[in-house]
């Protein structure tokens, strides 16, 4: 990854020092972080995060590469993003990288082992599973008991891993809601004064099933004297 082309573009990166973007992912990863590692407390499947939105172009990609950086600079954990927009995929993209193979081809063929399509990036702590070739019959390969069984091994393989999950829009595709529900713990972005009160209502109810959301009101306009705005639970 070009790391210094991301910073250009204002992403959270390790050497981007201690900008209003770093400092609003700071806040975000917290809660989560406690979710997914909190001792007795952590929730089931807590290390995996789901991020997703109502609607198109509301940042979601931006948001769960972010996260991913930003968790990536703990210590004592390691990260891996998972495209898992299987129908337009953008994590490789925003990161400047080529299409490789990645999810949908490890539950199309029992050939492929999960550490035969995880990249390993210049950052050690973090690792992509890109989203791999598209299919028609994509909602059904990630409500399958394939894929319960990959996430069930993500999950437990490593202690230290935290996975976040880029995920379709959620008034888009009958795929989001599927993955959600198979998360410990969902973000779902919001655009600041574009996204309507019904649309995120009724994404909601998509998710309603799902113990752990979040929600993150992107695109705000800072308060003046204020650096950036918070994180809403």
């Amino acid at each position: 990854m070009n790391l210094g082309r991301l910073q250009q573009l204002g992403m959270v990166t390790h050497d981007g020092g201690r900008t209003s973007v770093a400092e609003d992912f700071r806040i975000i990863k917290r809660p989560l972080l406690r979710n997914a590692r909190g001792g007795a407390g952590a929730i089931r499947h807590g290390n995996l995060i789901v991020v997703t939105s109502a609607l198109p172009g509301e940042g979601k990609t931006y948001c769960a590469v972010n996260l991913a950086m930003s968790i990536a600079m703990e210590m004592d954990i390691t990260v891996l993003l998972v495209d898992a927009d299987v129908a337009r995929p953008s994590v490789l993209k925003v990161l400047g990288l080529e299409p490789e193979p990645g999810l949908m081809d490890i539950l199309l063929s029992d050939k492929l082992e999960l550490a035969d399509v995880i990249l390993r990036t210049n950052v050690a702590t973090l690792s992509i599973l890109p989203a791999g070739r598209s299919n028609r019959h994509a909602t059904e390969l990630l409500a399958s008991r394939a894929m319960s069984v990959l996430l069930a091994d993500i999950a437990n393989r490593y202690a230290d891993r935290i996975v976040i999950f880029d995920s379709p829009p959620l008034l888009m595709t009958s795929e989001a809601s599927v993955l959600a529900a198979q998360m410990g713990q969902v973000v779902m972005v919001v655009e600041a004064e574009t996204t309507t009160q019904h649309a995120v209502k009724e994404a909601l109810r998509q998710i309603e099933g799902c113990a752990n959301v979040n929600l993150i009101y992107n695109k705000t306009r800072a308060f003046p004297g204020a650096d950036y705005y918070g994180y809403y639970e």
